[in-house]
């Protein structure tokens, strides 16, 4: 059983998934400073002057006040921030959008939404065009990458109930999943449910693919992924 020390406690975090800023951060490949200053806000010095930035959004376990606590829908929002961060979109442009897309989608969470996924782009349109930021330079080229990032992110998530319910990260691939409802939504072998780090750790431990696979009574072809994927992890830290 994935351990729940420093997380929210175990009822809570059944369905609705338990990622501390490090966790979620590894699982997004990126760090867990970007994780605070998305959901904790940050303050900032321009021209002698203080501005502070408040959270993009409020947690789904934000009544833990000793440490930023994520659930799932959180984790999938703050994918979609950074892979729109990642393209070059800036993150008064996400703010703006995420904050008519709650309309829009009616939702605190909008992009991951099954009406995110379908109307993304005028969602994205709109807001620029009701924001009180000047116009985005080179906005046709903006809106091509967004369209981009939300066709690609959304080939990965299953959607439930016009929400996301899953998160299949390794590529898309049916071999490994994210699902609040397993594992307190750590990363398992969809099938058998064994946690991806405890199959990788065993290879390592036992030189093995196969005599894992036979350990754990998983296919070879499972462990290779497990494997992979935390590898890919490692790497991106």
């Amino acid at each position: 059983m994935v351990s729940t020390q420093g997380h929210s406690s175990t009822v809570d975090a059944i369905g609705v998934g338990s990622y501390t800023a490090p966790e979620a951060a590894r699982l997004l490949k990126t760090s867990a400073l970007n994780v605070n200053r998305w959901l904790r806000g940050y303050t900032f010095r321009r021209s002698g002057k203080e501005h502070h930035m408040p959270p993009l959004w409020t947690t789904q376990h934000a009544e833990i006040e000793e440490h930023l606590e994520t659930g799932f829908r959180d984790l999938i929002e703050l994918r979609f921030v950074k892979e729109f961060l990642d393209a070059g979109v800036g993150l008064l442009a996400i703010r703006n959008c995420l904050d008519f897309a709650r309309t829009f989608a009616n939702d605190e969470r909008p992009f991951s939404t099954r009406r995110f996924q379908t109307d993304g782009r005028t969602i994205f349109l709109q807001s620029i065009e009701r924001s009180v930021e000047p116009k985005l330079l080179d906005l046709k080229r903006r809106q091509y990458v967004f369209q981009q990032v939300v066709e690609r992110t959304f080939k990965e998530l299953d959607i439930e109930d016009d929400a996301v319910a899953r998160w299949r990260p390794f590529n898309g691939k049916q071999s490994i999943v994210i699902d609040p409802g397993r594992a307190f939504g750590q990363p398992v072998a969809s099938q058998s449910g064994v946690p991806t780090v405890a199959l990788a750790d065993a290879v390592e431990a036992e030189g093995s693919v196969e005599d894992v696979a036979r350990i754990f009574e998983v296919s070879v072809s499972v462990v290779r992924d497990a494997v992979q994927f935390e590898h890919g992890l490692k790497r991106a830290a």
